[in-house]
């Protein structure tokens, strides 16, 4: 299926550009989308598959198009506007959905995907709230070299902490490590037995630094959500124990998703009360009116 997204009309080809590509319909080339047509904060999972399934857990909501791994939908829950756009596996794809989002007025984005996990105590179906990033992603590094930090927003992660803790989910906090590769970079043997002495060892060392999961793309949100002048953060569902070998969702990713939505109203109280005391960050001494 492939959908340009309503009220669009076609665009001239000679006004088109290579360098800041559109579609026939004049929408961003990719997510097929347009200024105004989705809320300025949005669910980002990695699978189209997620996105029906985020809209059907919010109060009213509709699917906006569907063009290659970019799915998307807007909706509103809890009385507050919010979206969401799949990105396809990995940094690069990321990149793509995460730089046109911002194009058209995107200011927040919360990752919602899975991991696996490298502390024995952490159970497929727990849930993770990335701080920070190891960046091995393999796409940000061409924006920014390596030293450069990869970090959620603050306001974004404690958000997304305390959506778990009004949820009674299980959740752990820390650093998450973000591979630009799925089997031999996250150590798993691959058909035709290739293999490095560069890649033994890579989960204890992991472990070693107190990083808590694998994943795929959340450094590099983390660094260029930032840089397109936008807020990110991220919550993953554990459906893997790289240290137990312990494997399945057990119901992380729903957990995610509820998280992330509760996640966007406890934004969207806190934009108000910073609005009310005239303040541009929010501190925990607003919640008491001071």
């Amino acid at each position: 299926m492939t959908s340009s997204g309503p009220n669009q009309s076609p665009v001239n080809r000679a006004q088109r550009r290579a360098d800041a590509p559109t579609n026939e319909a004049g929408a961003q080339y990719h997510v097929h989308l347009s200024a105004g047509q989705i809320p300025d904060t949005v669910l980002m999972p990695g699978d189209p598959g997620r996105v029906p399934r985020m809209q059907a857990s919010w109060d009213e909501g509709e699917e906006l198009a569907f063009h290659r791994e970019y799915r998307s939908a807007r909706g509103v829950f809890k009385g507050v506007p919010i979206g969401a756009i799949s990105s396809g596996v990995g940094a690069p794809s990321l990149e793509i959905a995460a730089h046109e989002f911002a194009t058209i007025g995107g200011r927040t984005v919360i990752r919602v995907g899975t991991c696996g996990a490298l502390r024995a105590e952490i159970e497929p179906g727990d849930l993770i709230v990335p701080a920070a990033a190891v960046r091995r992603d393999g796409t940000a590094d061409r924006y920014l070299p390596l030293d450069h930090p990869a970090f959620a927003d603050p306001e974004v992660y404690t958000a997304l902490v305390e959506a778990c803790e009004r949820l009674g989910f299980s959740y752990h906090v820390g650093i998450v490590c973000s591979v630009g590769s799925f089997y031999v970079g996250q150590e798993r043997p691959v058909t035709g037995g290739f293999w490095q002495s560069s890649v033994d060892g890579l989960i204890d060392d992991l472990r070693k630094a107190g990083v808590v999961c694998l994943e795929m793309e959340c450094s590099a949100l983390f660094v260029l959500a930032r840089l397109f002048g936008m807020r990110s953060g991220a919550v993953l569902g554990a459906v893997a124990n790289r240290v137990t070998n312990a494997f399945g969702d057990n119901g992380a990713e729903e957990r995610a998703i509820r998280a992330a939505n509760e996640a966007v109203v406890i934004l969207d109280e806190w934009r108000r009360l910073k609005t009310a005391a005239g303040k541009t960050n929010f501190y925990p001494s607003l919640l008491r009116g001071t």
